[in-house]
């Protein structure tokens, strides 16, 4: 069993730890406090390639594999989650035109995001709906060779910014089976009858660009249609393995920033003429921290790999990385804060950016209980 990282990998690591460090961290509480999309930390992220990381290289990506998408994912997280997001997120959503895409769509629309031309945005979840993704109103029906689409989604990342999304529409209300009515569409946001509305205030992730997303009457063309008529909602439970192991990648990164931030505070930090980190609390403290996240990051990794390499336990893993590595996120970010005391309650440190950030990483993507009951009911199919 081999757990080192290929020399590949390793040297992905260092650039992408070494472009956070100069370009993220510098700006990240300005964009955090004016809650303003990053475009510029965006530009020099495509650059370097990172905005097309799963993205094949025939329409200008770079092709990486999950585990290598995963330690890109660590490294921006660790910096900021709020701008790490803004830019891993521009292609959310590609999966699907990558697996189910014609030619024609995946040149359309993949190249654009690859190159750093355009931002793609998913549009799943409804302002009603929630956890519960089989029972989405949006509706598209179609008149002549156009899908005309009526709804609104909730909570869409890039929802103010992005140039297109895929939307998840009901096209077959009489369809038998609770699945089996479902498609997935893209709609450019230039489209007659498309709006977006910002959403502001939010806990964390702030320099994240958040909408709700209102159509009226929007037609597009038949061929947006991505895949199989009907079949939107079983290709979309195909991605979450992938999608639930990346935020685990998010949480196992927000954790080692708020590690290393606790450290260096614990090292630097006097009290009663002493560093705090000579203090047992403290170290106990720290130990727990790194400990757990390391735990995070093998559960996480073994999850990523498992995306190419082996399929038998993907579910069960994603789900279990994603729920732990989470907590873990949350966890270690609330005990930076306590190691910073009241320095970290204020925004002078970045531990109390990150604290606010953690959260989210227990309720997108599906909350942490609907990883237990994914876990739960893998576990009652197939055993240990």
């Amino acid at each position: 069993m081999d757990f080192e990282l290929s020399d590949e990998q390793e040297q992905i690591r260092e650039e992408v730890r070494r472009f956070a460090e100069n370009e993220v961290k510098p700006v990240a509480q300005e964009y955090d406090v004016e809650e303003k999309f990053p475009f510029e930390v965006l530009d020099a992220a495509t650059e370097m390639g990172l905005n097309g990381a799963n993205i094949p290289m025939e329409y200008g990506g770079a092709d990486y594999t999950a585990l290598d998408t995963a330690i890109i994912i660590e490294e921006l997280f660790a910096a900021d989650p709020g701008i790490a997001l803004s830019i891993t997120a521009t292609t959310f959503g590609s999966d699907a035109l990558i697996e189910y895409g014609t030619e024609e769509q995946k040149e359309r629309f993949l190249e654009p995001i690859a190159t750093g031309e355009a931002i793609m945005g998913a549009a799943i979840s409804e302002p009603d709906t929630g956890s519960d993704v089989s029972s989405v109103s949006t509706n598209a029906e179609k008149d002549g060779d156009e899908w005309v689409i009526n709804g609104n989604k909730m909570w869409i990342t890039n929802g103010s910014v992005g140039d297109f999304f895929v939307v998840m529409c009901e096209t077959d209300p009489d369809a038998e089976g609770r699945y089996n009515g479902f498609s997935q569409i893209v709609v450019e946001s230039d489209r007659d009858g498309f709006t977006s509305e910002k959403i502001t205030g939010k806990l964390g992730i702030r320099a994240s660009d958040t909408a709700e997303l209102i159509f009226d009457d929007v037609r597009v063309p038949e061929d947006n249609l991505v895949g199989t008529r009907g079949m939107g909602f079983l290709q979309l439970m195909q991605f979450f393995d992938i999608t639930r192991t990346m935020v685990a990648a998010q949480g196992v990164g927000i954790a080692k920033g708020a590690c290393e931030r606790a450290l260096d505070y614990a090292q630097e930090r006097e009290q009663f003429g002493r560093e705090i980190g000579d203090f047992q609390a403290i170290q106990h403290k720290l130990a727990d921290m790194h400990t757990r996240t390391e735990a995070a990051r093998q559960l996480t990794y073994k999850s990523a790999w498992s995306v190419g390499n082996s399929e038998d336990q993907l579910t069960t893993l994603a789900s279990m990385a994603k729920e732990f590595a989470s907590r873990v996120a949350v966890d270690a970010a609330n005990e930076a804060v306590q190691i910073h005391g009241g320095s970290g309650y204020v925004n002078d440190f970045d531990v109390e950016r990150l604290y606010r950030d953690a959260k989210i990483t227990q309720i997108y993507e599906g909350t942490s209980e609907i990883q237990k009951n994914v876990i739960a009911r893998e576990l009652m199919d197939k055993g240990f």
